[in-house]
């Protein structure tokens, strides 16, 4: 079993940063490939990034490449979404996800879930 608790949401204005925090407990975290997801009102959950066990390794949806960077730090469980130039179509919950084995980019194959946190990107 392993517990996700995200953190670092808010209100941001277009052009702005934000960093999600998302901390694991109860597992070897290490073992898990890591997962952001992200969904606005009336939308399906969408993958935003994976990040693989060693942090060798990440994937990330086109709407946020070269704007948004995971990684990971195993020695304290977490895992983080640095998110730069933030559009108002950023807005949603975002989640944090583990799944034990190989990269995947449906949440159909992620095991676990944080709460989630809400970004809201406006002016």
């Amino acid at each position: 079993q392993v517990q996700l608790v995200e953190s670092g949401g808010g209100l941001v204005q277009p052009g702005g940063s934000l960093r999600l925090s998302c901390v694991a407990s109860g597992s070897f975290f290490s073992n898990y490939v890591m997962g952001w997801f992200r969904q606005a009102p009336g939308k399906e959950r969408e993958f935003v990034t994976a990040i693989n066990w060693s942090g060798g390794s990440t994937y990330y949806a086109d709407s946020v490449k070269g704007r948004f960077t995971s990684s990971r730090d195993n020695a304290k469980d977490t895992v983080y979404l640095q998110m730069n130039s933030l559009k108002p179509e950023d807005t949603a919950v975002y989640y944090c996800a583990a799944r034990y084995g190989q990269y995947r980019s449906s949440y159909y194959w992620y095991d676990y879930w944080g709460q989630g946190t809400q970004v809201t990107v406006s002016s």
